[in-house]
């Protein structure tokens, strides 16, 4: 607006400009915010389909590398009990494990010490693990050190030994006691004290709470030792980890094969995929009803040939025999069929009874040159990623939008331009028919100053 207008002629021109400017531009405005805003639908209707066709693609991927076939997986029947992994270069095979004991670390106590006990000397304690242990370490105490000073200074020289001291009180006698726990596990690594802090003579009284030994258990009744609880390469590239005893006549079976599982998870995220696919195409395809007096609510690809391309090529795929021997040529072999909805379901006694009988049929059936998941991808891979088909649409609409909006920038200006030539035109205007009143004004008192004027003569 040009500031205060119409004082000459007493007319609103601010409406009357907007009212021009309004009829000049508004189509124009309202066609490009239509064009932007069907772009807009349109540019993330394409990002919903790429989501869904990536998620589908990475699902055939894992499902066609050949390592998932190769590998191997050691279970346990009771894996709280006894924890198992094997190498992929592991023997196939079972195994009865029987636990007697767990391998233990060595935890002794001092004699009772008075609550408030100091050093009544100074004195070197020594601290090693096992009688042969060739690197003992010697700690310095000063006289007059409280049983605290003396735990921390424990706990900072022998952390590299694997040692820690803690106090425990009594309450019923008041004294403390000084508790030593090593971290090596295995016969022989218990801890050795000596040294004496005047009278006092640190070694003696020393009671064991908790000996180091050894785990014990068997395989197929084969009588075996461990210093760890983590042991490996009993049975070649087989690891075990004893966690707790067994019951007795109740050993743990340890089974090492084809990893079943990790291919029956890989199946499933397959078909969770696809499932997804064509949901999200149909969803952005879905033309609905809302009542006859309003139109309908459609899908930002509706009529898309893109969508329909891609679902179809999928489906043909999908129901291609393939080039499989054996029992396995489809996935219906597998136990995976299309419902009533057209989406893919698994029938689990089918598939685990496949995997269990066909393992390697599932692997040559599913990967390799010929085999699904590689024609799959084959139809699906024009359409996918930033180059692919739906990407490169997606970048033409960017553009197209790029271009709505510098055509909304020149049509602002050119708004900007015409407000400011009505204005103009307008307020010339009004300043024209205010000087043409005040001659009129001063006309009409001249005429009525004249003798006669308004006698009617």
């Amino acid at each position: 607006m040009a500031g205060i207008t119409g004082i000459g002629s007493g007319m609103d021109i601010n409406s009357m400009v907007g009212a021009l400017l309004q009829a000049e531009t508004a189509p124009k405005a309202a066609q490009l915010s239509r064009l932007d805003k069907a772009a807009e639908a349109k540019f993330s209707a394409l990002g919903t389909l790429q989501g869904a066709l990536g998620t589908f693609q990475t699902a055939l991927k894992d499902l066609n590398k050949a390592s998932l076939y190769d590998n191997l997986k050691a279970s346990s029947s009771a894996s709280d009990t006894l924890g198992v992994s094997a190498e992929k270069t592991a023997l196939a095979g079972k195994y009865s494990v029987e636990v007697e004991q767990l391998a233990t670390s060595s935890q002794v106590a001092t004699a009772p010490l008075a609550k408030d006990f100091t050093a009544a000397a100074a004195g070197t304690l020594t601290f090693g693990i096992g009688a042969d242990d060739e690197k003992p370490v010697s700690i310095q105490v000063a006289e007059g050190a409280t049983l605290t000073e003396i735990r921390d200074a424990l706990n900072e020289q022998l952390k590299d030994k694997g040692i820690s001291a803690n106090i425990v009180n009594n309450p019923a006698d008041g004294t403390s006691r000084l508790v030593l726990t090593s971290k090596e596990t295995g016969e022989g690594k218990d801890i050795q004290v000596s040294g004496a802090l005047g009278d006092v003579d640190f070694a003696a009284g020393l009671q064991t709470l908790q000996p180091a030994q050894n785990a014990k258990f068997s395989v197929d009744g084969l009588q075996l030792e461990s210093a760890t609880n983590t042991v490996k390469d009993v049975i070649p590239d087989v690891e075990f980890t004893i966690k707790a005893k067994t019951e007795e006549n109740k050993p743990v079976t340890v089974t090492v094969g084809e990893d079943k599982a990790g291919v029956k998870s890989q199946l499933k995220k397959f078909v969770d995929a696809y499932n997804q696919l064509m949901t999200t195409a149909k969803d952005l395809t879905r033309v609905t009803s809302v009542g006859e007096d309003k139109a309908p609510v459609t899908g930002g690809l509706v009529g898309d040939a893109t969508v329909r391309n891609l679902v179809n090529g999928v489906r043909a795929e999908l129901s291609n025999p393939g080039s499989g021997s054996g029992d396995l040529r489809a996935l219906t072999d597998l136990g995976i069929s299309l419902d009533k909805d057209g989406k893919l379901q698994i029938d689990d006694k089918k598939l685990d009874a496949a995997l269990e009988t066909n393992f390697d049929q599932v692997g040559n059936f599913l990967t390799g040159e010929g085999g699904l998941m590689t024609r799959m991808e084959s139809r699906i891979s024009a359409f996918a990623g930033k180059d692919g088909i739906i990407g490169t649409r997606q970048k033409s609409i960017e553009a197209q939008r790029s271009d709505i909006t510098k055509q909304q920038e020149r049509l602002a200006e050119r708004s900007a331009k015409i407000e400011a030539r009505l204005f103009k035109q307008f307020n010339t205007m009004d300043a024209l028919v205010g000087q043409l009143s005040q001659t009129s004004s001063s006309l009409a008192a001249s005429l009525a100053s004249l003798p006669g004027f308004g006698s009617g003569n």
